[in-house]
This record gives C-alpha cells, structure tokens and sequence, in this order.
C-alpha cells in the first residue's frame, strides 16, 4: 500500500526536463498548448525523434504513437497482451535521467544510458474474465544491447486514476521505472485495471486481476520492444512495493507456473508488502500499530472496492458511519488525490465503520474470508526456485512488518530461504528510498551472472 506523498519532491512542483506529451496527450510545455493540428504535429515529431534515438525505423510508429503493425507472436491467441498503442512520455538523456531519478528522492549510481518513456495500452481481462484494457508504462535504454533483461515493477496504493507511472512524471513509481532502464534494463510498470488510461474502477488488491494485468503487460511490452529492434530477453527480474509487493508475488507465481510461454522468473524483491491481510494487517490496523488516520484510508478503499467483487454490504450505510456512509464510495471513484481523500476520512477506523462491520472484519466468514486466503496465498501456496529477498522496517505505521516477517515464515515452511532486509528506520513510505538502490545493485549482480 502506497499513498500519493512517495516523492521527495516538493508538493505541486513539476521536473522541468519532462517535456513529452501529457496523459491527456497535450504537451506539458506551455508553446504546445495551440490548435489541435499542431499537438498532432509535435506529437508526431515527438514519435520520430524517440523511435530514432531508440533504433526503431521512423514507420515504426504512427504521428499518434500507436505503432504502425501490431501483429506479434507475443500475445495470446484470444488477444490477451496484444499492444493498440504506445505514447511517448519522457525523453532523458543521462544527465536528465540522473536529476530525475534523484529528484524523487533515490540516490543510485549515475545513469549508464538516455532513456526513452512510453505509455503504452494493451488488452488483457477484468475482474469478470471479459476482454478489456490496461495502460502502464515501459522505459528502455537508449542504445547499449539490443537484448535486454526486464524488470517488472508492481505500484502501490493509487486511489486517484491518473496518480500512476504512465500518466503522471511526478510519481516515485516512474522514477523506479526510469532508474532500472538508466541501468539498462527494460523496464515494465504495470497500472492494474482502472488506474492510468484503463476503464472502469480499479479492484484494489485483487490479486487475480493484478497478476493477469502484469502477465499482459509483459507481453505488450515485448511487442512494443521487438517493434524498436529490441529483444527482451526471457528472464523477469520481478519487484513491487506496498500493493506491489503482493502483486509481484503473485506474478512470480504465475510466471514460474508457466502462465506464459516465453517468460521465466528470475529473482523476486518485493518490499513492505501486505502479504496477510487477515493474519496480519486487519489485527493491526485496529490494534493501534498502525497510524488510524491511514487505517482509516486503506479499509475504506478497501472496503469499497472489494464490495464490487465479493458484495460485503447492501447499503453503504450497513458498513459505514453517518456522514461517511453517504459519501466514502464517491471519494474512491478514482477522481480524488489522497489529500483529498484523507481529509474527508475520520481520523480513525472506528469512526468510519459500524461496530457490526468491524466484527466483519476481525472476523470474516464466508466468501469474505475465502477471499482474504485467496488474497493471503502469494507467499503460501507456492515454492519459489529462485532467489528471493523481502525489504521491510520495523516503523512501518502503514503496513505492520508483521506482514512481511509472516512472508519469510511460509516461505521458510515451503523450504525457501528468503533474507529479510532493512528498508531504513523513517517507516513505510521512505522504504523504497532504501530498498531501491539495494535492489538495482543486486539485479545488476543476477544480470552479470
């Protein structure tokens, strides 16, 4: 779980070296905002020069960024993973990619390589199993080989749609993406189902959906590289942070259960995670180890999005306290930022749900808690053969260590060895700032061989 504050950047600013195209596809460069002939012009020019320094043939790409031939062996046969677009995002060269990476707060050897963004959309499958869409974000290296290992980075907690990697510059998430790809690695940054350009709600901490959007997402961007004359070679080196930790998990799992024809796992990182809800983080978010004001948060988003898929209530008002119950589904309906959202919350979970609804949650029963095992299985239910490193700290008030120390303990029953490492003492959201550096280290050595 991740809240909008994980750059280190001052609120409301923007990096001046991102100039490509917004999500909303209008440059952020204030000479862009003209007559919609000259957005296509400069989008289009935009295409050309990424597809160039990237080694793709100008035809390669469309003026609006959708590649010119989609076909690829890459997707499944009911189209699953099949690419219908790719924007250009961000263009670094190394000196940018340096300032940018360190300005969301990691501090990481210099960048060996430029690098190229893009947002690309795919076609995976909701919650439903039904045909839908996904967005996320793939960075590469500008030049270096034409075979690159992939890393695929899972985001944390996101309410607001448009707060993720591919459409937002300002977000830690991106920078995780642009880091790897300075190190020359291909690197793939699913949104999930309904957060970036994807439709609909996203169902928060489905791990179905998760893992089926991740598998989808590294098939697009095997497209998507194969389309600018790069390879992405068969090894995933797999991470997550918060949410994402769980989601890598999950990936890892289908990925060395053969969910996918080409990709194989390499390594697993994943870093303070809510690996057991039930066991773990439920207990702790009414038992004062967690901060109630964020407790607060994550259950009602929780909450209301799980109700989507598992009906946890008929009325909002069976869950949720006056005045809560008349507005709390309308602040995670993906338009509102976490400062709004924590502002219209009560500081404290008992004050946002009903007693009989808490008694729901300490104690599920029934399709909830055969939901909450399904969820609480991703450290559990498999065996991992390869390495495996969890990153977690101890003053964690968002998500209770005890999530990942119960990770390392099933992984251990499964006769794993699985080192629990320091992520620093300033708590949940400044983790990545130290697990980071640690994992791109560790990922150059798996790369080296």
């Amino acid at each position: 779980m991740e809240r909008r504050s994980a750059g280190r950047k001052a609120e409301g600013s923007r990096n001046p070296v991102l100039t490509a195209p917004s999500p909303q596809g209008k440059p952020m460069s204030r000479s862009a905002r003209t007559a919609r002939s000259t957005h296509i012009a400069r989008a289009a020019a935009t295409a050309l020069v990424l597809a160039l320094v990237a080694g793709v043939p100008a035809a390669a790409l469309a003026a609006d960024g959708r590649p010119a031939a989609a076909g690829s062996a890459a997707h499944h046969a009911d189209g699953r993973g099949t690419l219908l677009s790719a924007v250009p995002v961000a263009l670094l060269n190394r000196t940018k990619t340096d300032a940018y990476v360190e300005s969301q707060g990691f501090d990481v050897p210099g960048a060996r390589y430029a690098t190229a963004s893009y947002r690309i959309t795919y076609r995976t499958i909701g919650t439903d199993g039904r045909p839908t869409t996904a967005s996320g974000l793939v960075s590469l290296p500008v030049g270096g080989p034409r075979e690159l290992r992939t890393v695929s980075y899972e985001h944390g907690t996101r309410a607001e749609k448009k707060g993720v990697a591919s459409t937002d510059p300002d977000t830690a998430d991106r920078a995780v993406a642009v880091m790897f790809a300075g190190a020359g690695f291909a690197a793939v940054a699913p949104d999930y189902l309904g957060l970036g350009t994807g439709p609909g709600h996203h169902p928060y901490m489905d791990i179905g959906t998760e893992t089926s959007a991740s598998l989808d997402m590294l098939r697009a961007a095997r497209t998507f590289a194969a389309g600018h004359g790069r390879t992405l070679q068969r090894q995933v080196l797999v991470t997550g942070f918060s949410q994402g930790g769980v989601a890598s998990m999950g990936l890892g799992r289908a990925l060395q259960g053969g969910a996918d024809p080409y990709f194989r796992l390499q390594a697993l990182a994943p870093v303070s995670g809510p690996f057991d809800a039930r066991g773990a983080e439920l207990p702790a978010a009414f038992d004062g180890r967690l901060d109630p004001a964020i407790a607060a948060y994550y259950l009602g988003y929780f909450t209301t999005s799980w109700n989507r898929l598992y009906p946890l209530y008929g009325s909002t008002s069976e869950a949720f306290l006056p005045p809560y119950d008349r507005t709390v589904e309308q602040l995670f309906d993906g338009s509102h930022n976490d400062e709004e959202i924590l502002g219209a919350l009560p500081g404290d979970p008992r004050k946002l749900f009903t007693p009989a609804f808490i008694d729901t949650l300490q104690h599920p029963t029934g399709a909830f808690a055969e939901a909450l095992r399904v969820g609480d299985s991703t450290c559990s239910d498999w065996t991992p053969r390869v390495p495996v490193r969890i990153f977690a700290t101890e003053t964690d008030r968002d998500v209770a260590i005890a999530n990942s120390e119960h990770c390392q303990a099933q992984l251990r029953a499964n006769g794993v060895h699985a080192p629990l490492l320091h992520a620093g003492e300033a708590g949940h959201m400044s983790s990545p700032f130290v697990a980071y550096p640690q994992i791109l280290s560790w990922f150059e050595e798996l790369r080296r061989g």
